[in-house]
């Protein structure tokens, strides 16, 4: 769905551009520059991103589901329709509390 130039816009319903695959995280990328990049995540659950960093400021936003996502040792618990800001260089991580979709923008600048 990656949106090229010169494409026709197209409607789209986020939550059903990917599934849920037992046992696994499932990832759709739908747009990628230099500049960021947006995708789209599926979580089975108890599936999760164990902590890290990044140098760059990312956007989680929770289609369906719920996780907890902890950032530099905090916890904060998410459902549908909630997002947070994980800031550049903070340690975090995600764990899917039940079968969770999110959407994932990342900002290179």
């Amino acid at each position: 769905m990656s949106e090229a130039k010169g494409q026709e816009p197209q409607v789209a319903r986020l939550a059903d551009l990917i599934g849920y695959q037992a046992g696994s995280i499932v990832s759709r990328e739908i747009i990628s520059r230099p500049t960021g990049t947006v995708t789209l995540f599926a979580f089975d659950a108890s599936q999760g991103m164990s902590e890290h960093t990044a140098p760059y400021d990312a956007m989680v936003s929770v289609l369906d589901g719920q996780a907890e996502v902890t950032i530099s040792g905090k916890k904060h618990l998410l459902k549908t329709g909630d997002m947070i800001i994980m800031p550049a260089n903070q340690p975090h991580a995600l764990k899917a509390l039940t079968g969770i979709k999110m959407l994932l923008v990342m900002i290179r600048s």
